[in-house]
């Protein structure tokens, strides 16, 4: 068990595509465009990953950010403009602004000036498709891992871990309290999470994390544990 209840990865999942099949395929769109429009959010669920609310703060997607405030979704503060009705997925996000206030052209501009990262490559496109209403232009965002994920789209250990670190550790330098791991799960797991998964990182993965973020706590380089 996780906590009081177990997490359910494919539950948490199949609920986060029912919300964002509601949300970028309204009814007023006619039956051809639904059916069509479903087709192609399907597609994008089996390129990305299922339906997310929020990212580990060390996921490339939101890791441009200022160190002491950290960044869980894509928005200005992590390098993107434009954003308007976004759903995320777990390696990417779709984002419809109107057409016509050329917010389209600036979410490409702004993800081709994100910083290089070591360890994916994200990239910005237009859809053909129309998502969340006719008047918008869908644009997709990818995280393209330069390693190979695990089963489920699940960030593997090797990548997890270190990613995490690099995130972390320069946080001793001005810290002068140590979060609990609960307080931090929501951070360092993503979200929807469990005791020990979530849609990103497999319970192996967590328990690996969990371990590497304890020993710096209790190695009492960000300080005395915050109680309460």
């Amino acid at each position: 068990m996780e906590g009081d209840v177990a997490f359910r990865a494919d539950e948490a999942a199949n609920n986060g595509y029912e919300r964002a099949r509601n949300y970028l395929i309204p009814r007023t769109f006619d039956p051809a465009h639904r059916q069509k429009a479903e087709a192609a959010l399907l597609d994008i669920v089996d390129q990305l990953g299922p339906v997310v609310e929020g990212y580990p703060t060390w996921h490339p997607l939101v890791a441009n950010h200022d160190g002491r405030n950290p960044e869980t979704t894509p928005n200005t503060r992590s390098g993107y403009e434009g954003l308007d009705h976004t759903v995320y997925f777990a390696h990417g996000f779709i984002t419809c602004p109107y057409q016509g206030s050329g917010k389209a052209s600036k979410v490409i501009e702004s993800v081709s000036k994100l910083p290089y990262h070591h360890c994916a490559s994200i990239t910005a496109e237009e859809l053909e498709i129309e998502f969340y209403n006719s008047g918008t232009t869908a644009t997709l965002v990818k995280c393209e891992w330069h390693d190979g994920l695990d089963l489920g789209h699940l960030i593997p250990k090797r990548l997890a871990v270190p990613l995490m670190l690099e995130q972390e550790l320069p946080c001793w330098r001005w810290s002068e309290r140590a979060e609990t791991w609960e307080t931090m799960r929501p951070y360092l797991l993503g979200e929807p999470h469990g005791g020990r998964s979530s849609l990103f990182v497999g319970q192996e993965t967590a328990l690996a994390m969990k371990h590497v973020y304890m020993a710096m706590v209790q190695s009492g380089m960000f300080g005395p544990l915050k109680m309460g």
